[in-house]
């Protein structure tokens, strides 16, 4: 069957600008009406990518600043609101060797510094999360000088994860209920039920993610988000992160799409078997 000149452009018309062949080709399978509104990746396998090469880490971490520009652009052209990526964990900045530790710090500077103009071309909000505050000073003043200047961009927000544990954030939490209450009443007063302590997460600025994509095939969260994902569908991929591009988070987005996510309830079709039961 021929494809009319203008049913034609319509199809064309429905693939973001930007998108290469590949992406292109996946995307063309999505339902754009049940994109995920929120995704967050835990970035993984710098060290594996740069040992298979025979080269130190530092090389992998490098490798791995390219793969988030792809998958930034890739996320916002195909119009995910909110995209999280976990960066620096608390414990990496405990358990890691200093000059390693370092390095990251300066690489996190010199990302900022770069990626601004693109983050500004891509109409991207740039946010943080995580216990910031033991952060090198001048590494801040980098952070809240690209804060800054994406703040009036409307699109997409990107937000790091930075010095981040999933437990540090939820002790935070605890301790800022209860400084809110003893300055509106006292303790006894303090009510707390899922809604307050979403409201003093890091995150009471962003929906829970509906999908989290783990990269180099480990099984586990690795102490991230670990109250906003209690029901976010979790993609596995054996990909190393410096080879991660935008082929890969379609291919997790497509994934998600097959997902039935119930909530804890059942689908239409398992409640109609119910009721005639």
């Amino acid at each position: 069957m021929l494809v009319s000149e203008t049913e034609g452009f319509l199809l064309a018309a429905t693939i973001p600008a930007g998108l290469d062949r590949k992406e292109a080709e996946i995307y063309r399978q999505l339902d754009p009406e049940r994109l995920p509104k929120h995704i967050a990746i835990i970035m993984d396998g710098n060290g594996r990518w740069a040992r298979k090469r025979h080269l130190p880490r530092v090389a992998g971490h490098r490798a791995g600043v390219t793969s988030v520009r792809y998958t930034v652009e890739t996320a916002s052209r195909i119009g995910i609101p909110s995209l999280t990526l976990y960066a620096f964990s608390e414990e990496n900045w405990k358990r890691r060797p200093k000059a390693e530790v370092d390095f990251l710090m300066k690489l996190l500077s010199r990302y900022l510094r770069q990626e601004v103009p693109t983050l500004h071309k891509n109409n991207v909000r740039l946010q943080y999360i995580g216990r910031l505050h033991e952060l090198p000073p001048s590494v801040l003043e980098k952070m809240e000088w690209a804060r800054q200047e994406t703040s009036r961009n409307t699109g997409m927000v990107l937000t790091l994860a930075l010095n981040y544990s999933a437990r540090s954030e939820l002790v935070d939490a605890f301790h800022s209920m209860l400084t809110a209450a003893a300055s509106n009443g006292g303790i006894e007063h303090l009510k707390i039920d899922e809604e307050t302590v979403s409201r003093h997460l890091y995150t009471r600025h962003l929906p829970d993610p509906d999908l989290v994509i783990r990269t180099s095939g480990e099984m586990r969260l690795s102490n991230f988000l670990l109250w906003q994902l209690a029901y976010a569908e979790i993609h596995v991929t054996p990909t190393l992160w410096p080879e991660f591009r935008g082929v890969h988070l379609l291919e997790g987005i497509a994934e998600y799409q097959k997902r039935d996510r119930r909530y804890g309830g059942l689908n239409e079709s398992q409640s109609s078997r119910a009721l005639r039961s």
